[in-house]
């Protein structure tokens, strides 16, 4: 099995710490990795934009890029969500078809596909859990509260496994942070008053911690956190679960 590395063009740019995390982490798994160079952005921010006709070449590109993999994985909720939802190629449509039902984000890929039943992680930290709104509505890595269901939640199944790790319970644990790609800069404000809400959350149960599976979402955070003064600090996943 050999998994091509899908890493979001916001991530490689500024938040290059996760990418490699998810890198060795996968590797300290015993997952074979490759990582196609040409990748460039999945064409997210266009159709989210509503210009979902200019993405063919970003389309194009990534059949080009990932076909050939046994599974592709992504640490972003929302990227691995618009590439299942929005791949589209006329060119080739069995391909991409093939592709979006290997496409997995990582906490997805570690419990549903190679199946991790521990972990040799440590990190003696207070950590709340952002459930992301691409990755628990669309790709349903966690349960929902206003559905009568049994709880789950795989990024929290997985943190329960590092050692020293002190899980908060919010208030709110699956409320939108107010980023939603776009939407945090067509609607400025609300999306500010959203993040201040979900980050009160963290602060008053007594985070050290934020992490969550996107870190577009954490990074909107990070944003708010800092204008407040704030020493909590945002963390993704794989960086948790990488952690020694």
């Amino acid at each position: 099995m050999i998994v091509g590395l899908f890493i979001p063009c916001y991530m490689d740019q500024f938040y290059p710490g996760a990418a490699i995390a998810t890198l060795e982490l996968l590797e300290k798994l015993g997952v074979k990795v490759a990582y196609p160079i040409k990748q460039t952005c999945c064409g997210q921010p266009m159709a989210n934009s509503g210009f979902e006709h200019l993405t063919t070449g970003c389309n194009e590109l990534f059949v080009n890029n990932f076909a050939e993999f046994d599974y592709i994985v992504a640490p972003s909720g929302s990227c691995v969500l618009h590439i299942r939802d929005h791949l589209y190629d006329i060119q080739r449509p069995d391909e991409a078809d093939g592709i979006r039902s290997k496409v997995f984000e990582l906490t997805s890929f570690l419990t549903d596909i190679i199946k991790v039943k521990s972990l040799p992680s440590k990190f003696p930290h207070r950590v709340g859990i952002h459930q992301s709104c691409h990755g628990q509505r669309g790709l349903h890595i966690s349960s929902m509260t206003e559905l009568v269901a049994p709880e789950f939640s795989k990024p929290g199944s997985l943190l329960k496994m590092v050692d020293g790790i002190d899980l908060i319970e919010l208030d709110r644990k699956d409320e939108c942070c107010g980023f939603g790609g776009t939407f945090c800069v067509t609607e400025e404000a609300v999306s500010v008053k959203m993040g201040k809400d979900r980050v009160a959350d963290h602060l008053q149960h007594g985070a050290e911690y934020i992490t969550g599976v996107d870190m577009s979402c954490l990074m909107h955070m990070e944003g708010i956190l800092k204008r407040q003064g704030s020493k909590v600090k945002v963390i993704h996943i794989a960086e948790i679960l990488n952690a020694e």
